[in-house]
C-alpha cells in the first residue's frame, strides 16, 4: 500500500479512509453504550456484532502465522493481539451495561 501511494494511487487512501469511518462508527456506538452521547439505535445487536468481529478477528488472525498471505508473521501475531484485547474490553463494557441498553 505505501508503494502505490508512493506512485500516487488513490486507492490507499480510499481504504484508509474506509476502515477509519468503520472504526468511528464502532466507537460512536460503545460511546453511546457507556452514555456519553446521544443513544443510537440497535446498540445492543450492533455492539454484539462490533465484539464478534473483533473477537472472530483477533482468533482468525493466529491460523495465519504459518502461512502469512503476503503479510509477516509478525504482523498476524500483533494485529491479532489489538484485535483480542479491543474484543475483550468490549466484551466486558458489554456485560456491564447489558441492563441499561
Amino acid at each position: 500500500m505505501a508503494i502505490r501511494a508512493e506512485q500516487g494511487s488513490i486507492e490507499p487512501t480510499l481504504i484508509t479512509s474506509a476502515i477509519a469511518l468503520v472504526l468511528l462508527t464502532w466507537s460512536l456506538f460503545a460511546f453511546s453504550a457507556a452514555g456519553l452521547i446521544f443513544k443510537l439505535p440497535f446498540v445492543r445487536p450492533v455492539l454484539m456484532l462490533i465484539t464478534f468481529v473483533y473477537l472472530a478477528r483477533g482468533v482468525a488472525g493466529f491460523l495465519f502465522i504459518n502461512n502469512p498471505l503476503g503479510r509477516s508473521p509478525d504482523f498476524w501475531v500483533w494485529s491479532s493481539l489489538i484485535c483480542l484485547s479491543l474484543g475483550v474490553v468490549h466484551l466486558i463494557g458489554l456485560k456491564q451495561q447489558w441492563t441499561n441498553l
